[in-house]
């Protein structure tokens, strides 16, 4: 499938416009290899290094019962980190069971052996328990509970070798450490499965308290015996986290989608939920409490994990107050066992949230972890080192982040963005970064974004368009007609478009999925249409390309190409003048498109790469380059090279050499989404996981020093 290529060592100079190394860094590097080859075993597979951005979304914790400074953090994504810090700095440990869709918002770590771990994990209706004895570098997934969706794990305080969890299906128990497992729910019971949470009794593990999708039940002779205890509660609660006083065990907290709930009588009456709430000081809005957790050292101290921030009782939920934001997603609470001062947070979006005060105030503690979902990249072409990265779900914590360094550090860099996604980045002729968003685009000014459409002192200083006569708007053409219609007549006029006629898209709020640019033209594309810019994307213009949903742009040198899903038009006059371009024949959908320096057309769909070099006419397949699923296509100007990556396979990145054809391959160790270059290496978005970053700048760096 090609060649690999070697990495070369080189010292570039800032002054360039590209990426100068000191001392420090070049030590700081070493150190990261060292600590990454030590501790991190899925190095022998993962090839590149990641490097962030931090944080995103975080699930469960567990602590080590031997040291609790040494803590494991599940994710969304099948991964598993580890800190041996209490929570400072974190470390890639494993991805569970060799995918990236299973949640893990359970872990068990054995209080007999600490390198026996178990985690429950879940997708839909599939998952299951996985175990590992050695401490978590490897896992196996238990055949007696293979596909079910654990959404629940819990082991017995009193008897170490009990362990039980909640699956879809019901409710499931070991009595030997996890190496066997039974259902000890009657499996024809219409109502004990989905089981979202478990708490077993202090002192008896026959006792055993299951909260389902449909309110909580209760066993108290090891699940022969079922009974429903919902008396105080509201119906129809969904139970999201049971919690037994290790002191008081007739003390049950649990948490419903109508509120927080107590029982003193061993789960015979409940009172609390939405009512009480609101005096207590949870609002009624905050109906889903992920999480409860008690503080081991002083049991009336309770924290709540709500989908609306973080609430605290000192007096045993009698009154709750919020110590965070509602707009924190909480999952996860750690109470440190030895220093209740220090609370762990695992949030959606914000990764991991520290304090050192008790849980009034926290700070993000993020450091090696990133769960962020990339769609779009831009390098500074004025600073080599320089590169933006924009994510999406991640909301007012996602955005944008600018990387100064190489891709070895980032910041973030969003204001402005109001928490909109990030669907694409580009680079106007003066230099200024634009953002393309679900909802318009956005400009980058004094470290604030300003959204375009919003800037009329903006709009009123661009320079005019060229005027020029309007040609009759066309109607959008399918695939076929495209094709018919490149064949039998010659490019037509696109609409130049005068300044008073740009001025009216001030009101623009599509979804802007991509960036091009061609001399001093900027071209995005667009949910509308393609747009222009002749102002580095103070105001835009619709032009008359007939696709009324433009999902791809791409230019180099005078040359424009725009697709939709089915067709494709092209300018070789920067954007003057278009014609529609024939698709490859066996394409039915486009996935990616790029023009080179030669004038070539480059087209990816499911099956392949397509490259013609006569505008269509006639297209080659790089028969060379076995790819399926492709997910992007990138010219690098510098190199004269094609860079390829694709769904299929995940892990690998590929460059065609374009004096050559030759076919250069990478694999990185990582499922990614796209890859590009950066000074004298290349970085890599992965599907989840951030950016990571090839072995020649590590290489590069460890060389260059003294």
């Amino acid at each position: 499938m090609g060649t690999r290529s070697t990495p070369t060592i080189k010292r570039l100079d800032r002054r360039d416009g590209t990426i100068i190394l000191n001392y420090r860094l070049r030590r700081n590097l070493v150190w990261i290899v060292v600590l990454l080859g030590l501790t991190c075993t899925w190095l022998r597979a993962a090839s590149w290094f990641p490097f962030g951005p931090d944080g995103g979304s975080a699930r469960a914790f567990a602590a080590d019962p031997a040291n609790h400074q040494h803590l494991y953090l599940g994710t969304a994504t099948g991964w598993i980190y580890q800190s041996p810090d209490g929570g400072k700095n974190w470390k890639r440990l494993a991805r569970v069971g060799n995918r990236d869709d299973l949640v893990i918002d359970n872990i068990l770590v054995d209080p007999l052996d600490s390198r026996h771990v178990v985690v429950g994990a879940w997708v839909l209706a599939d998952g299951g328990i996985y175990v590992s004895h050695d401490g978590g570098v490897t896992w196996t997934s238990h055949p007696e509970m293979q596909g079910q969706s654990v959404r629940s794990l819990a082991i017995a305080p009193s008897d170490p070798q009990i362990y039980v969890a909640g699956t879809l299906e019901g409710v499931f128990r070991s009595v030997d450490r996890g190496v066997h497992w039974e259902r000890i729910s009657p499996k024809d019971n219409a109502e004990i499965h989905e089981v979202e949470s478990l708490a077993i009794d202090p002192a008896d593990p026959s006792i055993l308290y299951a909260g389902t999708w449909h309110l909580p039940w209760k066993t108290t002779d090891g699940g022969k015996n079922w009974t429903s205890i919902k008396q105080g509660m509201i119906e129809d609660s969904d139970v999201f986290s049971i919690i037994v006083d290790p002191k008081q065990p007739s003390v049950v907290y649990l948490s419903a989608c109508s509120g927080i709930y107590k029982s003193e009588d061993g789960g015979a009456k409940f009172s609390g939920g939405v009512s009480v709430n609101k005096t207590q000081g949870i609002p009624s809005t905050a109906r889903r409490t992920r999480v409860l957790m008690q503080d081991p050292n002083h049991l009336d101290t309770v924290f709540a994990g709500t989908t609306e921030g973080l609430y605290r009782t000192f007096d045993a939920g009698k009154y709750w107050m919020q110590t965070t934001g509602s707009d924190v997603i909480v999952n996860d609470v750690y109470v440190d066992p030895e220093n209740s001062k220090h609370v762990l947070l695992a949030t959606d979006r914000r990764g991991v949230l520290a304090s050192e005060d008790g849980g009034d105030s926290f700070q993000p503690s993020n450091r090696g972890f990133s769960a962020r979902l990339i769609t779009a990249y831009t390098g500074d072409a004025q600073h080599a080192a320089t590169a933006y990265v924009g994510v999406v779900n991640d909301k007012d914590a996602g955005g944008v982040f600018v990387s100064h360094t190489g891709g070895l550090s980032w910041t973030h860099l969003s204001d402005g963005l109001d928490g909109r996604d990030v669907f694409s980045l580009g680079q106007a002729p003066d230099g200024t970064i634009l953002a393309g968003t679900e909802h318009g685009i956005y400009r980058l000014k004094d470290a604030a974004w300003h959204r375009v459409a919003d800037d009329a002192a903006a709009a009123a200083a661009a320079p005019a368009a060229e005027p020029a006569k309007t040609q009759p708007a066309r109607k959008p053409v399918g695939k076929a007609a495209a094709r018919r219609r490149a064949a039998a007549k010659p490019p037509v006029a696109v609409t130049k478009v005068a300044a008073k006629k740009s001025a009216t898209l001030h009101d623009f709020d599509g979804s802007v999925y991509g960036f091009a640019g061609a001399g001093q033209m900027l071209f995005a594309a667009t949910s509308q249409g393609l747009l222009q810019s002749p102002s580095s994307g103070l105001t835009w213009a619709m032009t008359a390309v007939p696709l009324d949903e433009c999902r791809f742009v791409a230019a180099e040198k005078e040359g424009v190409l725009a697709a939709s899903l089915d067709a494709l038009e092209l300018s070789v006059d920067v954007g003057k003048t278009w014609q529609a371009v024939a698709l490859p024949p066996k394409v039915k959908q486009v996935l990616a498109i790029a023009v080179d320096a030669r004038g070539g057309v480059w087209v990816a769909d499911k099956d392949g790469v397509y490259v013609s070099t006569d505008k269509g006419a006639a297209w080659r397949t790089l028969t060379d380059l076995a790819v399926r699923k492709v997910n992007s296509l990138y010219f690098d100007e510098a190199a004269n090279r094609m860079l390829v990556t694709a769904y299929e396979p995940k892990t690998e990145a590929f460059a065609v050499d374009l004096a050559s054809m030759r076919v250069t391959t990478w694999d990185t160790g990582w499922n990614l989404r796209f890859v590009r270059p950066m000074g004298d290496h290349l970085v890599a978005a992965t599907l989840f996981d951030g950016i990571v970053v090839q072995p020649r700048m590590v290489d590069s760096a460890l060389v260059a020093g003294h």
